[in-house]
């Protein structure tokens, strides 16, 4: 199928800029004078003072109009401020798209989704393989022009094939995966060695009914909101710092598959937006928790 490009800045033409340090004054007037002398303009820039561990963060939006630069020059001309105000911070270049692994079992509408943004331009990242413990959704990749890579996990087989994961991940090169309802629990190794890296929808508002089939739970229980949970996958299940939450009114007259329905429209636009913000270095991780700029 023909897909449709979505717009990407040339190399060096936009940036953005992440950073977090203690609080103090000046950080935002020191950072703005690095960005001056570098003949960048700010078309965006978002802050937030958090009270609560007494750091701050920043991210910016920034733009070149004269001769593009590198990543590594806007990275030096930050380093004496940086030393100065002990800053975390990061440059990406807004050219480079995020490559992220999709790992899916028997459920598509997650995968589905992502696939359909990706190909709109909605969602800027590149998928450049896709991952199932089960075949099903072979063809789909296939129609969307993805690698589909079928690797079997039973107990026995599980070291083997998260092997196999590392493997595509460094074959890939990929700087992202993103659980769209694979039913596998990761190991807390392989969690260990990804950290901030592993994005998984959960099927409810965390925390809330664990294991087989949620919705019967949650019908059984008449609930009045359901909902769904984005969140960076740690080696303590389902307990990962959360990204973004969505979530709907429901009340008695809804049957199981009619919460079921709602529930995975829920699970994909909270995905989405998840590893849209990811994907824009949008998230600050911070512990058990993040700061999400809008």
């Amino acid at each position: 199928m023909q897909q449709t490009a979505p717009t990407v800045p040339d190399p060096g033409r936009e940036f953005v800029l992440t950073v977090s340090c203690p609080d103090r004054r000046g950080i935002v007037h020191a950072v703005s004078g690095v960005v001056l002398d570098l003949a960048l303009t700010i078309l965006d820039s978002q802050q937030f003072a958090d009270a609560t561990s007494g750091e701050f963060h920043l991210r910016m939006h920034l733009a070149r109009e004269g001769a593009p630069l590198a990543v590594s020059e806007v990275e030096a001309a930050l380093r004496g401020v940086a030393a100065e105000y002990a800053m975390e911070y990061a440059v990406h270049d807004l050219a480079r798209r995020p490559r992220v692994l999709v790992m899916v079992s028997q459920q598509g509408h997650c995968l589905n989704d992502l696939l359909f943004r990706v190909e709109s331009g909605a969602l800027p990242i590149e998928v450049p393989g896709i991952v199932s413990n089960h075949d099903d959704f072979r063809g789909l990749a296939e129609w969307h022009g993805v690698p589909f890579h079928h690797v079997p996990v039973t107990r026995a087989t599980k070291p083997a094939a998260e092997q196999e994961l590392r493997e595509l991940i460094d074959r890939y090169e990929a700087d992202t995966v993103v659980l769209a309802r694979y039913m596998q629990i990761l190991s807390p190794e392989l969690c260990a060695d990804l950290p901030g890296r592993v994005i998984n929808i959960h099927h409810s508002l965390l925390p809330s009914f664990k294991g087989a089939k949620p919705y019967t739970q949650a019908h059984d229980r008449g609930v009045k909101v359901i909902g769904a949970t984005a969140h960076y996958v740690t080696a303590d299940l389902d307990e990962g710092p959360i990204i973004e939450q969505d979530f709907r009114r429901v009340d008695h007259r809804m049957s199981p598959a009619q919460l079921a329905s709602v529930g995975q429209e829920l699970e994909a636009m909270a995905l989405a937006r998840a590893v849209r913000w990811h994907a824009e270095h949008r998230v600050v991780l911070r512990g058990r928790r993040t700061i999400v700029f809008d």
